[in-house]
């Protein structure tokens, strides 16, 4: 991804530490908001893991005046196979309805084609009919998933005996310690992830798929205990061995949103240990923190069709979101 790419609007090439205020200043006039934490975070991944990003910058005369930033992602909420994830494109005012985002979108395209990646995804609200549009004519379709979230203002249900039923695994939080739906977490010793629980999580993830996702769960154990900045995802331990975990990571910015916001990307629960509320748990005290974090709401992604896990997140309070999930094949 080193060499520059002529198009008509200017020049494409890589985005680079000294591109990062202008990167700032540009986002801010369409957005009239600052995202400065969630681009550093970004550009500060990218630079540091350049396989598993694409982050271009379109320059006219010398000044930026687009952008787009992607990631690879493999194995996130249950789908196989590599994919992009467009996290956000932008172009200056005085440059747009020029191609420009066409031209930042087809040089993010060859690269993750070039990277193995087979399809790219991105999400947007309904309401904005303008990107839509954009994504359209591009050959985006509605993904055959659902994007459900729930407010932090909302106490979490208590466990049910349907949900201790459960054994969970959900591929992608405020109560008071007094609510109904604390007591789970309280039974069952929660605690903050660590590197060492990436075996233990291996294992319940392989018991529950069949199958051994361990470069997913080394990028995703990276990415919410160093990348993501606020450690927040969890594990539960029962008799000295871990026998749950949720992976989430705070997001401020991601798809234009400017609301403090975490994401729930993987929860599983060992299938030996089913029928103890341990879900729940987990998401208990998922949703504690997060409200002690000021976070406003939680969100996460499923398959449309996959009724047991639509059906516990309706339980714990999640709805579906004004947001769609968009994808074009590669």
């Amino acid at each position: 991804m080193a060499r520059d790419i002529q198009c008509s609007n200017g020049v494409i090439r890589p985005l680079g530490p000294d591109d990062f205020e202008a990167v700032v200043a540009l986002d801010s006039a369409n957005s009239g908001q600052s995202r400065r934490g969630f681009f550093e975070k970004r550009l500060k991944a990218a630079l540091d893991q350049p396989r598993d990003y694409v982050y271009f910058g379109l320059h006219d005369g010398g000044r930026l005046i687009g952008f787009a930033l992607a990631s690879l992602i493999d194995g996130e909420f249950g789908q196989p196979g590599r994919r992009g994830l467009l996290d956000v494109i932008g172009v200056a005012p005085g440059h747009q309805s020029r191609g420009a985002g066409r031209d930042l979108l087809a040089a993010v395209r060859d690269v993750l084609r070039h990277k193995g990646a087979i399809a790219i995804e991105t999400q947007v609200d309904w309401s904005d009919r303008r990107l839509l549009g954009f994504f359209g004519n591009a050959g985006f379709d509605l993904a055959p998933r659902m994007i459900l979230g729930r407010s932090m203002a909302d106490p979490l249900p208590q466990a049910s005996p349907d949900d201790e039923d459960e054994t969970l695994e959900i591929d992608y939080s405020a109560p008071e310690g007094d609510q109904p739906g604390a007591l789970s977490s309280d039974r069952i010793p929660v605690r903050s992830m660590e590197a060492g629980d990436l075996d233990a999580i291996i294992r319940i993830d392989s018991r529950l798929s069949g199958s051994d996702r361990r470069a997913y769960f080394e990028r995703k154990l990276r990415e919410v205990t160093v990348e993501s900045g606020i450690r927040v995802s969890l594990v539960a331990e029962m008799e000295g061995f871990v026998v749950g975990y949720i992976m989430a990571r705070v997001d401020f910015g991601a798809f234009g949103h400017m609301m403090h916001e975490a994401v729930m990307d993987t929860i599983g629960v060992d299938p030996g240990y089913k029928g103890q509320g341990i879900g729940h748990a987990l998401l208990a005290r998922l949703v504690s923190n997060l409200g002690i974090l000021r976070v406003d709401s939680l969100r996460s992604e499923v398959a449309w069709d996959d009724v047991e896990v639509i059906a516990f997140l309706g339980h714990v309070g999640f709805q579906p979101t004004q947001r769609l999930s968009l994808t074009s094949d590669l």
